[in-house]
């Protein structure tokens, strides 16, 4: 037997999983990766907790599957994105602990930017709207807040990168400092036109580029692991931001094909090919995983509260005990009561892009219970991603694009049937669970099976995707539109609050 090995380094926890060549899960070990608050807004992770729990369940999804490491042919790697670390070069030691890409802590700097005029100028190069979300403030507040880095930073000997970058360093034990595009794109530094770090854009924030890793596409061969860490040296074959890489584990190779990955947040991606298609309703272009140096793009809808709505649920109003009870809560009343859940904890993302926002509930009544904000809670995902695909569709209808046809989901959440078939109602279009919705990490080990020669090409991924379930709308779309009305007055009230 030869097997993939996926590092998934996500938001909540870490997680290695190992494939066989159909895509089939063998293995799989998880640990969860505390979260730090700081001060509100701010959240931050302990680089060291990222390396060692990866590296902890990469070795034990290894002996779970009972693999050699010289069974495994390759390795692939996709993180949480945007989340930005700083570390000496010499010694490996982070300069601080990494800014998590739900922290909110560079929004001022953001606002002098927009004030400055740069908004047209990044999102011409980058893609992106002008956001804390994204890597390049919160790097700058580390050269200017953090003492000593900046001079540090200068004298060439600290590195950047987001978590792809630490893992590989880690991996390699310090011999390499690479990123991919997919995640290079979600910088606010890189030009998506010529895959390149631009310079105009580091001297407009002040960014030495002796800080940045090199970048390769999605599918190369990265580099290879120190021996001693895994058992021979393993070549990292595959890297993709967590959301390109489900996109890419979906089998969504072509413009038009669409899917939403209900994580921590939400994240909705549509492939738009080699063309790169600007959104005039609040979305972003990003880079798509590349097998090629050929640029290819998505559209892309960013939700930041999604599953995090029911952790929010469980260990801030103590509604239930643990994660899986919450669809049990919310199937025990008919419907939400008129209860609308707007989870804004950290602002609202796309398309509405408010960072002021903060989360409310209204429709309240002497007869509202614990279950009725459950299920409003749980709706609130759905009622979020209706938005971007609603905004994404405007966009295509406007360049005469070819409208998404079906939703391919995946992500926690996507387990949730009640959550799948509001969803459906929603949108008025097919919601398709596949048999593996571990997509991210397929996404991964697909990226490094073809850079190391188990495929031969996407024709064969696409021919190993099978659908598990598909939720059929089941209202007419007055109902559905009746609905999206009530959630975007919600939404209204909680950016006025």
């Amino acid at each position: 037997m030869s097997y993939l090995l996926a590092l998934d380094q996500g938001t909540s926890s870490s997680r290695s999983i190992v494939f066989d060549r159909e895509g089939h899960i063998v293995s799989m070990a998880q640990r969860e990766l505390p979260q730090i608050y700081p001060r509100p807004g701010w959240v931050e992770h302990d680089p060291l907790e990222i390396w060692n729990g990866q590296l902890a369940t990469a070795r034990e999804a290894l002996a779970r599957a009972g693999a050699a490491a010289d069974a495994v042919q390759a390795i692939g790697i996709t993180n949480q994105r945007e989340t930005t670390l700083v570390w000496n070069r010499r010694t490996g030691r982070p300069v601080h602990n990494a800014i998590v890409w739900q922290d909110r802590r560079s929004e001022p700097l953001c606002a002098r930017l927009r004030e400055q005029g740069l908004a047209q100028t990044i999102r011409a190069k980058t893609g992106l709207v002008i956001d804390a979300y994204f890597s390049a403030t919160k790097l700058r507040w580390l050269l200017d807040e953090v003492p000593g880095v900046r001079e540090a930073a200068e004298r060439g000997e600290l590195a950047f990168g987001t978590v792809d970058s630490w893992l590989i360093w880690q991996l390699t034990g310090g011999r390499v400092h690479a990123t991919d595009v997919s995640n290079a794109s979600r910088t606010m530094l890189f030009d998506v036109h010529r895959n390149a770090w631009d310079e105009e854009l580091l001297r407009l924030l002040d960014i030495p580029a002796s800080v940045l890793p090199r970048v390769e596409p999605s599918s190369s061969r990265f580099a290879e692991t120190d021996r001693a860490l895994l058992g021979r040296a393993l070549p990292i074959g595959g890297v993709a931001g967590d959301q390109q890489a489900a996109l890419f584990g979906q089998a969504c190779f072509t413009a038009g094909m669409a899917k939403n990955t209900y994580g921590t947040g939400c994240f909705l991606l549509m492939h738009t090919g080699e063309r790169f298609q600007p959104s005039g309703n609040g979305l972003v272009v990003t880079s798509a995983a590349q097998t090629t140096v050929t640029p290819q793009f998505a559209m892309e809808g960013s939700v930041f509260v999604g599953g995090a709505v029911v952790q929010w649920l469980r260990d801030g109003l103590k509604a239930i005990e643990g994660s899986a009870q919450v669809q049990a809560l919310a199937e025990s009343v008919p419907d939400a009561g008129g209860v609308m859940v707007v989870p804004a904890f950290t602002g609202l993302g796309a398309p509405y892009w408010n960072a002021d926002a903060r989360g409310t509930i209204t429709g309240l009544t002497r007869g509202t219970t614990l279950a009725h904000i459950a299920r409003a809670s749980l709706e609130s995902i759905a009622f979020q991603s209706a938005a971007l695909l609603s905004a994404m569709s405007r966009d295509v209808q406007a360049t005469g694009g070819t409208p998404v046809a079906e939703l391919r989901v995946d992500g926690g959440a996507a387990v949730n049937d009640l959550l799948m078939q509001f969803q459906a109602d929603l949108l008025g279009i097919p919601v398709v669970r596949p048999a593996v919705t571990e997509t991210t990490a397929l996404g991964a080990a697909y990226l490094a099976g073809l850079a190391c020669g188990v495929y031969h090409g996407t024709a064969d991924l696409s021919a190993q995707w099978r659908a598990e379930r598909r939720f059929e709308p089941s209202i007419d779309r007055a109902r559905a539109e009746e609905a999206m009305a009530r959630w975007e007055r919600a939404v209204r009230q909680t950016v006025q609050s």
